[in-house]
């Protein structure tokens, strides 16, 4: 495919500055071939809706044979095992490695292939925390092939070579992502665009697969007499018992590998993320109405104390409640249980109700402030929201269906009465925090000048600026930043902001500092093991086993990558307060 049969680039619903007809490179290349104000907005494009319609079909077909094989590694280990679900893996992973090597050598070596750089995508904490996520998750697959180089003689070598692929997936990702993350492609869109949902839908997959080994590994089901076991299935590290390791560390690359499990889960649901907000600004011209990068976004902890000791002293409370918590369940004294599980939803209750107290508090200064609401419309905000609301929704579902259990069996104990507390406490501190951070994502950054000027920031390469203005700019590759008003440049945003916060802005620091330190609590307490709710007899015994056991693994996935998702929209509160 050429890239003179390319559809037609997407326009923005915001006032352009391109108003002419056509647009052509330095080589007299055509870069699109209309750019009128009055068109309507991208999604009237019979060529780009096309185009969207082909890569999403992609992606749900890779998804959907990709569930099929996960569930039938699963429930059926005779003609499917988990041998078979890597090798297709593997195959994604290559196609996916290969793409993204392609389309780095090809923007690099195209001057028009990108012309323009969305300023909201792929914030550099995001980014970070794709670095960190990955760099952890290429350790969790050392630690496999470690593992698995001991069962060589009498296992499949496709574990070895899985997590060695997974491994060069994640490194080639990680700096795909880092450098082109704000891209808006022009050029080869149609390949583009199914080339990201291939790369998207590889993410999702490892996340599904890395969430099924998760959930069997947590998954302790109580048996006839009364002890607890886990669900010995195929895809449990070993699928044949009376293989047996070569060397003597077999347990202690085991062990660390699945401490590490939940970074890996993150890093796929990071990188799905940054990948489909690139595949929402294929072919985009104009960035969006806003100015949150007129501002300066920096991070610092400056007039900030009492949100961040507060949320420290929570964290190491949670901390220490969720070792005892792991110590205590391991053992056979029932009544060591039970005090476990008292501790932890104590542990839970204390942090839900300063949440909720610091989130209401977030609310009143949102009413104190003045500032003005974000017009346009934005792919990665409206993800953010969305990935937001809908990863609440796994928490949600594991909630209601414990308060219906506890409430239809009623309350029998202490252990009962704290259990139905803390789950209602729970969704109270779900909805206002979700509340509190859409409301913020949905505000302009602060700026003490006020005005009813709101500048349009454009990122587009010097050559498309040059072929619509008459003034001489230099040649350059890079991007430059201009405004909808000509006249002028920005110079340095600095001089706009006094030295010193103001005291609402001060108080939002503190409460969205104190906030995502409690996230990341409620966050490594599941992530890492901790499972009440099989502990706790209520709901297995109220539901079906299997069903509840359905309920708590498909939920708990999202409800951990909730509270890490919330911890980044905080991030970006406290950075814009």
């Amino acid at each position: 495919m050429t890239t003179q049969d390319e559809e037609e680039p997407r326009i923005s619903s915001s006032p352009p500055i391109i108003t002419h007809s056509r647009a052509w490179g330095p080589h007299g290349r055509r870069l699109s071939s209309w750019a009128c104000p009055s068109l309507g907005p991208a999604s009237q494009d019979p060529a780009c809706n096309w185009s969207s319609l082909l890569s999403g079909l992609v992606a749900l077909n890779v998804f959907l044979l990709g569930c099929a094989l996960v569930s039938a590694s699963v429930f059926n280990t005779v003609h499917i095992t988990s041998a078979h679900l890597q090798v297709y893996l593997i195959c994604l992973i290559i196609l996916s490695t290969c793409w993204m090597l392609y389309y780095a050598a090809y923007t690099y070596r195209e001057d028009q292939a990108v012309l323009y750089k969305d300023g909201h995508a792929g914030p550099i904490w995001l980014r970070g925390g794709l670095i960190l996520f990955g760099v952890c998750s290429m350790i969790m697959d050392i630690f496999k092939v470690a593992y698995y180089v001991g069962y060589l003689h009498c296992d499949s070598a496709v574990k070895i070579v899985f997590p060695i692929a997974q491994a060069v997936f994640i490194f080639v990702q990680t700096y795909f992502l880092w450098f082109h993350a704000k891209d808006c492609v022009q050029l080869q869109r149609n390949i583009t665009r199914c080339g990201l949902m291939l790369t998207l839908s590889t993410n999702l997959m490892l996340w599904m697969t890395a969430v099924t080994e998760e959930s069997l590994h947590q998954t302790v089901l109580p048996t006839s007499n009364a002890s607890k076991t886990s669900r010995s299935m195929a895809m449990q590290v070993r699928s044949d018992d009376s293989c047996e390791c070569s060397h003597s560390a077999c347990s202690i690359f085991e062990t660390a590998s699945n401490y590490l499990y939940p970074f890996n889960i993150e890093y796929s649901l990071f990188a799905s993320a940054m990948t489909y907000v690139m595949w929402k600004n294929v072919g985009r011209l104009l960035d969006e109405h806003n100015h949150h990068h007129n501002l300066p976004q920096r991070f610092h902890l400056r007039d900030v104390l009492l949100g961040p000791i507060n949320g420290l002293l929570i964290l190491v409370a949670g901390l220490v409640t969720f070792i005892m918590y792991k110590v205590d369940v391991q053992e056979q004294d029932e009544a060591k249980k039970e005090a476990a599980l008292q501790m932890h939803y104590i542990m839970n209750m204390v942090a839900y109700v300063l949440m909720s107290a610091c989130t209401l508090a977030g609310w009143v200064l949102y009413g104190l402030e003045q500032r003005e609401h974000v017009s346009g419309k934005n792919p990665t905000r409206s993800l953010d929201v969305g990935l937001l609301l809908g990863a609440s929704m796994g928490q949600f579902a594991i909630c209601y269906f414990t308060i219906v259990a506890v409430v239809a069996t009623g309350i029998q104990s202490h252990l009962d009465a704290l259990n139905l507390t803390s789950t209602l406490l729970a969704v109270i501190q779900l909805g206002l925090q979700n509340g509190f951070i859409v409301e913020g994502l949905h505000r302009q950054p602060y700026s003490p000048h006020n005005s009813g000027t709101h500048a349009a920031h454009v990122f587009t390469s010097t050559y498309t600026l040059r072929s619509h203005s008459d003034s001489e700019l230099p040649e350059s590759k890079s991007t430059t930043t201009v405004t909808s008003d000509t006249s002028q440049l920005q110079t340095n945003p600095l001089h706009h902001f006094s030295t010193g916060l103001s005291w609402k802005r001060r108080a939002l620091k503190e409460i969205c500092a104190f906030l995502m330190l409690c996230n990341i609590t409620l966050w490594i307490m599941p992530a890492f093991g901790a499972r009440p709710q099989f502990e706790n007899p209520h709901g297995h015994d109220f539901y079906d086993l299997y069903m509840w056991v359905a309920v708590v693994n498909i939920g708990l996935p999202f409800s951990i990558f909730y509270r890490m998702h919330s911890v980044a929209g905080l991030f970006e509160l406290y950075v814009l307060s």
